[in-house]
């Protein structure tokens, strides 16, 4: 149990890791990783590029609950929820 729902928060943090970059690449018009974060985080959206780079929790999440495996998808679940959390405490200051 305790293994299963250690594997979604791993799961959901990579998803998480993997959403942001893909992101940052997306909306960063041809500059690097860093280069992105940076502005992002200057011009003040860095918590909705994390937001948006959840979206990738949310596959993680459905596959999980597809296969039975409440667990995980608990993980992941719970990851999400701290990432939000996370994302708001950011906007606050």
């Amino acid at each position: 149990m305790k293994k299963e729902l250690g594997i979604g928060i791993l799961v959901g943090l990579i998803a998480n890791a993997i959403g942001l970059f893909i992101t940052a690449q997306l909306l960063g018009d041809g500059d690097d990783f860093t280069t992105v974060i940076k502005a992002a985080y200057t011009e003040g959206f860095l918590g909705k590029l994390i937001s948006l780079g959840a979206v990738l929790n949310l596959i993680a999440f459905f596959i999980f609950i597809k296969k039975k495996q409440d667990y995980r998808a608990r993980g992941v679940l719970l990851i999400t929820v701290f990432i939000a959390v996370f994302t708001f405490i950011i906007k606050l200051f």
